[in-house]
């Protein structure tokens, strides 16, 4: 009996989980999506490595972390970069590359000083982690103690199965390639992160001053965040009067303001429902740059209107079809994708 492929986890770093694309339809239960805070770059890892787009891989978060693949495997990193190095030898985002059995995989540890470096980055392997679907995600849902391997972070001695890989033998050993990242904006002039915000449903609560200080002001993501939100340090945004809300349905890119007047924008292991009004919502197709925003870096809110906001995801979707085309081009096999492309969710 051949012996199942896996990855042995040396060093976990922070916050390392399984985490595919999330798990969709159970709001009513009060289960959050999850999943990976960027599908974008778990998607590129995946096609990187000939898996479906939502085949389960690994979220990294803050560098620090060590792996051991102890079978011939093929594996790509999306995301951050944090000097990862293939038994010594560096690795760049968005490549694909051959792993021998035995090869350590190891990424540096984040400069938590730093507004430069991000936060995350997303491991694809071939064939996929292979843990079993809990209501039809491999996602760790870290709040509710389910999903991924063993409902928690990753630590050191934890071995992970990897799922049959698409690849033949020969496109396992290939030479390394790579994509190029996509040359949307992602910093204002004053190096600033910029994210395209909706107003939300309590957008006219706020005083006009506080309106406009959501768009004009700078804001810090502060270290008090984390999968659930992204806390703002900024300043203080006023209704126009104090009344207790009805808790409404909130989903990933809610910014909701509580009596602090300091903003938290909501991320994928949020709760489904809150009381705070909710001022604006971040558009999907800028999810990822929270995601690999750093802890006190810097933002811009831009607003935008339902139009822009279906453009900006068009234009997400046109790169990921882009990819698709290049990869077919190149031989690289096309596997029938669970994509981010066009997925409706029942959300």
């Amino acid at each position: 009996m051949t012996a199942r492929a896996s990855v042995t986890v040396l060093r976990p770093g922070m916050m390392a989980s399984v985490q595919d694309m999330g798990r969709y339809g159970h709001r009513q239960l009060g289960i959050c999506p999850g999943g990976a805070l960027d599908t974008l770059a778990l998607a590129l890892a995946n096609r990187l490595v000939g898996n479906a787009d939502g085949a389960a891989g690994l979220e990294l978060t803050m560098g620090a972390c060590e792996l051991r693949f102890d079978t011939a495997t093929r594996i790509a990193i999306a995301g951050d970069d944090f000097d990862v190095r293939l038994d010594g030898v560096p690795l760049w985002p968005c490549w694909s590359v051959a792993v021998n059995a035995g090869q350590i995989l190891k990424l540096g540890r984040a400069n938590r000083s730093s507004t430069k470096q991000g936060l995350r980055t997303w491991l694809a392997v071939a064939g996929g982690i292979d843990v079993p679907l809990v209501l039809g995600s491999r996602s760790t849902d870290l709040k509710a103690g389910f999903g991924g391997h063993e409902g928690r972070v990753l630590k050191a001695g934890d071995q992970l199965m990897l799922g049959a890989p698409a690849l033949n033998a020969a496109q396992l050993a290939r030479r390394p390639f790579g994509l190029r990242m996509p040359e949307w904006s992602f910093h204002a002039d004053d190096q600033a992160i910029v994210l395209r915000v909706m107003p939300g449903p309590e957008f006219e609560q706020f005083t006009v001053a506080s309106r406009d200080l959501l768009w004009r002001e700078p804001w810090r993501i502060t270290p008090q965040s984390n999968r659930m939100g992204s806390r703002l340090e900024g300043p203080e945004l006023k209704r126009k009067r104090s009344a207790d809300m009805l808790s409404s349905a909130v989903i990933p890119g809610t910014i909701q303001v509580p009596p602090s007047g300091q903003p938290i924008i909501l991320m994928g292991d949020a709760q489904t429902t809150g009381g705070y009004p909710r001022i604006g919502v971040v558009i999907r197709a800028d999810l990822w740059k929270l995601a690999q925003a750093p802890l006190n870096g810097r933002l811009r809110l831009q607003p935008v209107d339902a139009a822009e906001a279906l453009a900006a995801w068009d234009g997400q979707r046109r790169y990921l079809s882009q990819v698709a085309q290049g990869l077919a081009s190149a031989g690289w096999i096309a596997p029938a994708q669970n994509s981010v492309e066009g997925v409706t969710h029942a959300d």
